[in-house]
């Protein structure tokens, strides 16, 4: 399996049409501390998704940070990115590890479902993802979640945990500290004019 681990600050690009620009707020939370940055761009085309895909490979590489793919298995074996991030209605998790192979990163969105994470780690998940904890409103479609499913989920799962949702730096330690093995984060690091910091000050949180 790959030698990864899915810990501390985790990172998810906001849709930003300017490559300069995304380049460097990422750059930032990196610098900051982030540990897993993932490419999510609903509203690029495909020539912009494979533009910026490759040149956050090429900086997450300097950093030694995993760079993994939302949605979209195919564009991560194109650019051999370090993994995906699948929901429910994406490539089903078996057949990701097929194309993959076992030294890719797959996580799996979980929503407010144990279920669904007991399921995707049987299937070879290396993390699960549970959210909305709070409000956000960089998806509309969330459900919410509870802190209650972290726990429960750490008392029956052997793969990391990950949350989403509204997370910042004033809520995020409630959920570490319930159990959270990383926090993922966007507009929290991404749109505050201080990336740098922002991630720094979430990262720290993780002691």
């Amino acid at each position: 399996m790959n030698n990864y681990k899915i810990s501390g600050l985790y990172g998810i690009t906001p849709d930003l049409a300017d490559t300069d620009v995304l380049l460097d707020k990422t750059h930032q939370i990196l610098e900051g501390g982030a540990r897993l940055v993932q490419l999510r761009n609903k509203s690029a085309d495909k020539t912009l998704r494979l533009l910026q895909a490759e040149t956050l490979l090429q900086l997450c590489r300097k950093y030694d940070v995993p760079l993994l793919i939302n949605d979209n298995v195919e564009l991560a074996l194109q650019i051999d990115a370090d993994g995906v991030h699948l929901g429910a209605k994406d490539m089903d998790i078996t057949l990701a590890r097929r194309k993959l192979g076992l030294d890719k990163i797959i996580g799996a969105s979980c929503y407010n479902r144990i279920e669904l994470a007991v399921q995707a780690a049987a299937n070879s998940a290396d993390y699960v993802a549970f959210g909305a904890f709070f409000p956000t409103s960089t998806k509309h479609d969330t459900v919410d979640a509870s802190i209650d499913i972290v726990r429960h989920a750490k008392s029956v799962l052997d793969v990391p945990v990950v949350c989403i949702g509204g997370i910042n730096a004033h809520n995020a330690l409630s959920l570490i500290a319930n159990g959270a093995d990383a926090v993922a984060v966007c507009q929290a690091i991404y749109q505050t004019g201080n990336e740098r910091e922002s991630a720094a000050t979430i990262s720290r949180l993780f002691g």
